[in-house]
């Protein structure tokens, strides 16, 4: 990602932690979007706009500074198995296959196939070996990969499904868009979570097999 835009987010905050940074600064959201937006605008690139940018199928990806704030607040490691839901185009997705390294492993599921196969393509890129992407309903979790360190999710829903909650490690971490504002979820023991609301964000809608 364009180093000016990252030490923006690191001045203003929203970039903190030093393996997140590096991650921003290795991945490049450019890689990641339709060529279309790869271009210049001006002087400068609009991958590179802090903005969520149409990437189809009436889907976004996401807004560098939330992108940070929810990585921040997700606090992912070194080794952990993480499930990313609606992964999109892969920008994150790459991002914690850098941050969890080797010994650690992300599901990326993705709801629209063609997403989905777009975002395998784009992290292909970066040659990550750890990763597993999945086309299918994210509302549902990934039972059978469960338990997981961390979840995070693109897509706000009405409420968290509490199948996420279930498939959580004892002191995991869950962060997730509900309506207009990011929720935090630290799993202290089977059924109690600590909860945090940051409101002010918006999201694209958590799409169901119902739907």
């Amino acid at each position: 990602m364009n180093g000016s835009l990252v030490n923006q987010l690191i001045e203003q905050k929203y970039l903190k932690t030093p393996r997140i940074i590096r991650a921003f600064k290795k991945i490049k959201r450019a890689d990641f979007v339709p060529l279309e937006l790869r271009e210049k605008e001006g002087d400068n690139f609009i991958a590179e706009y802090n903005a969520p940018l149409l990437i189809g199928y009436g889907q976004t990806i996401s807004q560098p500074l939330t992108v940070a704030f929810m990585l921040e607040l997700l606090e992912p490691k070194k080794g952990d198995k993480i499930l990313d839901i609606g992964s999109g185009s892969g920008w994150q997705t790459t991002m914690l296959c850098e941050i969890v390294g080797e010994k650690g492993f992300v599901f990326a599921i993705e709801r629209i196939g063609e997403l989905k196969n777009f975002g395998e393509e784009n992290v292909r890129k970066y040659g990550f070996k750890n990763v597993e992407f999945i086309a299918r309903d994210g509302s549902l979790g990934l039972a059978q990969e469960a338990p997981f360190n961390r979840i995070i999710a693109a897509a706000a829903a009405e409420k968290v499904p509490e199948i996420w909650k279930e498939q959580l490690k004892i002191n995991g971490r869950l962060v997730t868009p509900i309506n207009g504002s990011i929720w935090l979820f630290v799993k202290k023991d089977k059924n109690q979570f600590e909860e945090k609301e940051y409101p002010g964000f918006s999201f694209v809608p958590l799409i169901t097999k119902n739907e």
